[in-house]
């Protein structure tokens, strides 16, 4: 039985004529030629690298977002430390929530909307903007816990007395 006598069979399917190697069919079924080209106007998006489902789809909502909602949480404590005067333990928790999304995202295969990007990119984000607020904290005055000494003589060559 031949593609022409399978549309004469009646069943209301119509065979879909391909031009070329390159074409495929369009929402009517009209073969349409496909470009490699990105299109003009994005009409969707990928999702990222591991943004499905922290757990099985069965469980209520949080518990499938697990990840982003440690990190979150995690952040909002140590807001709440900050705003009760205990300012480098509460960005020191910041910068550690952070910290440990860039581990979440680097070790877990799916992690939910804390997938944001690629995992690459999700991890250097995080870890950098993490170890940045950690080492801000460690420094801040009075008595840093980290002292740089070029800091100091940076200072004395900005500011003059």
């Amino acid at each position: 039985m031949g593609a022409g006598d399978r549309a004469d069979a009646g069943d209301g399917i119509d065979e879909i004529e391909v031009r070329d190697a390159v074409s495929a069919p369009d929402a009517e079924g009209r073969p349409r030629r496909t470009t490699r080209r990105f299109p003009l106007f994005t009409k969707d998006t990928a999702r990222p690298e591991g943004g499905g489902r922290a757990a099985s789809g069965d469980l209520p909502a949080p518990a499938r977002q697990w990840p982003v909602l440690l990190v979150l949480g995690l952040v909002g404590v140590g807001l709440l430390v900050t705003a009760l005067d205990v300012f480098r333990a509460g960005i020191l928790l910041i910068g550690s929530a952070l910290l440990a999304g860039a581990v979440l995202r680097w070790l877990l295969p799916s992690v939910g909307m804390l997938a944001v990007r690629s995992r690459f990119t999700d991890i250097v984000t995080y870890g950098v903007l993490g170890l940045v607020i950690v080492l801000l904290a460690l420094m801040a005055q009075p008595d840093p816990l980290l002292k740089v000494p070029f800091l100091k003589d940076a200072l004395h060559f900005t500011v003059d007395s």
